[in-house]
């Protein structure tokens, strides 16, 4: 049977699974609310421009004829289950998504989403974190997830507190030397 009437096989492709770490089950999707901004400009990019522009691609190339060897037909299509499967996790995520302004904890000590942490170890190491959504994450700048291990046990524990971090390692006391939150927008 000729290939262009055969039902083309991706399910591998065509998965739904996460491209982040899962939420936990039965738990909230905490966001600030420039995480929220930046996964809906990211949503509304994706289907405002680019998919368009590959319909358009896959279009052409589809009417070019003999689609088996025609690279820009397969490479659109498959780049557009990849835009497509972004766009439905990115919806299911938006859905779920409850927004927390960390600046309305502006002032306090104690930990809570969206709080700037700064710890230091039984040797003294400091490290400073910011504690945000799943999605928003950036662990090169000092960001770890709500539902991280430090996050966890930072969480509710005000300045000065001595805390037992669990490690792969073994159980770390660690301190906590600092909390701040972003001041409150100018209205």
């Amino acid at each position: 049977m000729n290939k262009a009437f055969t039902k083309e096989s991706d399910s591998e492709d065509d998965d739904d699974g996460p491209s982040l770490p899962a939420l936990p089950a039965g738990g909230k999707n905490y966001i600030t609310p420039q995480g929220h901004d930046r996964l809906r400009a990211e949503l509304l990019q994706l289907i405002d421009e680019e998919r368009p522009k590959i319909v358009e691609i896959v279009h052409w190339a589809a009417s070019n004829g003999d689609r088996s060897e025609n690279g820009d037909y397969i490479y659109g299509k498959k780049r557009l289950r990849e835009i497509d499967r972004r766009i439905r996790f990115l919806i299911k995520r938006l859905d779920i998504a409850v927004v927390a302004d960390p600046s309305a904890h502006h002032g306090s000590d104690q930990v809570f989403f969206g709080a700037t942490v700064t710890y230091a170890n039984d040797d003294g190491d400091e490290r400073t974190v910011t504690i945000k959504g799943i999605d928003e994450v950036d662990s090169l700048q000092g960001e770890v997830s709500w539902v991280s291990p430090i996050a966890r046990t930072l969480l509710k524990a005000r300045e000065g507190d001595t805390l037992q971090l669990v490690t792969p390692v073994g159980v770390e006391t660690i301190e906590v030397i600092s909390v701040s939150y972003p001041a409150p927008a100018a209205q």
